[in-house]
């Protein structure tokens, strides 16, 4: 018995690697261990004819290995800051957008097109929705990743995106259970803590995630984040506490899916515990998958020490029996050899409607929280400012879309002149300004996350402050921005910064578009 589950070890491991082909590592997992879990980021990605090709050479392999079910293959396709599939995929809106339009609906919409999308190119498992609830300001890796700041609304949300994802033929994930929403710490950086009171949680993080619990979900992923209300041993993460993942999640909230962990090469685990003592120490806290996301020495360093553990006994094996059976009631769920063997791609015109519904979708989220002189005159001579110093947290979308923002302005009103703060020419531009040289009818500023030490900030109270212009912020990613910029004439959030949520920002500012969005967040 103990013989056989070691031989299926690889089963309850979720493993990256680098490249855009399978590498002989990974070949040699598949087979010797019996791998049953890949993750993709955008380092293995390139374009749906690429990723269908890996895709369909791991499930061969896997077929060829003699698995009794193909590979679950995820990546973290959020949309909106996080989203892997770059060439040839829809620019969806991302979660804060989608609770900034209200309607779950919308929501439903956009995770059943990413179904597609994700289905055509052999990848069935998707590391998303997140449901924290997002009530700190501060949170400087969840954000906009979140639905908003109200629970009941998030749980609405989260169910939505839940169901489009699994009506599509994808699992969905929620996650950071049990809640990564009032954080100030990125615990791919440090360990955060949480010392809310219990009945806090229940009534603010725990609501999403026993609403979806209700309507099924399938899998939830644990956060690198220390509860001391729930965890008494100082400093063990959710990921690592048997109170959380088996009492909390399993007992109390009766889950009766997968459990992953989050990445354990994170620092918030690899620098305190260690991934491979903190994969022994998550399997017997109660998770099913434990993930290790990049690191092949790490990965092969785990796969001896849970075997060592299982043989020792320091892992229990009737537990580990019923995590390969909830693994493989999941892969019997959602996953056939048929369809991993013969990949269905997506055509032009789903392509084409996906487009149109997004951009629907985001004039339907996008918000313009404070307005004294909007519209602007389209062939008015107009100054748009903007720093290429972006905040951007470990887990996001690394592409900088800043590079389309000044064709967008230029189509938009050729009169306008663009510039970056980092340029040697905009000191003068800016000496110019507060001597009354320039003639401007309004300068708008494109923020990107701001830090209360961002020379943003500076620049554009400096610009405010001489009175000549109005000042138009288009907040482009945090809707917090303007807690460090009451005083400014209108202000609009798109929460996701790219070429679709721009081009309708500047067209809006000009009164091209109309757009309906409220704040999620309470700013």
């Amino acid at each position: 018995m103990q013989e056989d589950l070691l031989k299926r070890m690889g089963q309850l491991m979720v493993f990256g690697f680098h490249g855009k082909r399978m590498t002989p590592e990974l070949k040699q997992m598949i087979h010797k261990y019996k791998l049953g879990n890949i993750i993709l980021f955008s380092r293995n990605l390139e374009d749906p004819v690429q990723i269908r090709r890996l895709t369909g050479e791991l499930q061969k392999e896997a077929k060829k290995a003699g698995h009794r079910y193909p590979l679950l293959i995820c990546t973290d396709q959020e949309n909106g800051a996080v989203r892997r599939l770059g060439s040839g995929s829809t620019e969806f809106p991302g979660s804060m957008l989608l609770g900034a339009a209200h309607n779950e609906k919308y929501t439903y919409e956009i995770a059943r097109m990413t179904a597609e999308e994700l289905k055509s190119v052999g990848i069935n498992w998707n590391l998303a929705p997140v449901v924290d609830v997002n009530n700190n300001p501060l949170n400087p890796v969840i954000c906009t990743r979140s639905f908003g700041a109200n629970p009941q609304s998030v749980a609405r949300m989260g169910e939505a995106f839940m169901r489009g994802m699994q009506e599509g033929g994808i699992v969905p994930t929620l996650k950071h259970f049990p809640g990564h929403g009032d954080t100030g710490t990125d615990s791919h950086l440090d360990l955060p803590v949480i010392t809310h009171e219990l009945s806090r949680l229940e009534q603010v993080e725990l609501v999403p995630f026993r609403h979806c619990i209700s309507a099924g979900a399938d899998v939830i992923m644990s956060a690198h984040i220390y509860f001391p209300v729930l965890e008494k041993q100082y400093g063990v993460p959710a990921t690592l506490s048997r109170n959380i993942l088996t009492g909390l999640l399993r007992d109390r909230l009766r889950f009766q899916g997968v459990i992953t962990t989050d990445c354990l090469e994170m620092k918030a685990i690899a620098d305190r515990f260690g991934t491979a003592r903190g994969a022994v120490l998550a399997l017997r806290a109660g998770a099913d998958l434990v993930m290790v996301s990049h690191t092949y020495e790490k990965q092969m360093e785990t796969l001896d020490r849970v075997e060592r553990a299982m043989r020792d006994g320091e892992i229990d094996m009737q537990a580990m029996t019923q995590s390969l059976a909830r693994i493989d009631q999941l892969k019997k769920k959602y996953l056939n050899w048929n369809e991993a063997l013969n990949i269905e791609t997506i055509s032009v015109a789903a392509l084409e409607k996906h487009r149109e519904s997004a951009e629907r979708i985001y004039k339907e989220g996008i918000t313009l929280v404070k307005n004294n002189v909007l519209p602007l005159k389209p062939r008015a001579r107009t100054l748009f400012i903007y720093s290429e110093k972006l905040f951007i947290s470990k887990v996001e979308d690394q592409q900088n879309h800043l590079s389309v923002f000044e064709s967008i302005v230029r189509k938009v009103n050729p009169e306008a002149d663009v510039v970056k703060l980092e340029e040697p020419s905009f000191d003068r531009l800016l000496k110019n300004i507060k001597s009354r040289q320039e003639n401007y009818q309004a300068i708008v500023a494109l923020t990107a996350s701001l830090t209360e030490n961002s020379r943003q900030i500076e620049i554009i109270n400096q610009l405010h402050g001489t009175d000549h212009y109005p000042i138009v912020v288009i907040a482009g990613k945090s809707p917090y921005d303007i807690r460090f910029l009451p005083d400014v004439d209108a202000y609009l959030c798109t929460y996701d910064l790219n070429r679709t949520a721009l081009n309708i920002a500047v067209r809006t500012l000009f009164g091209l578009e109309n757009v309906s969005g409220s704040l999620p967040v309470r700013i």
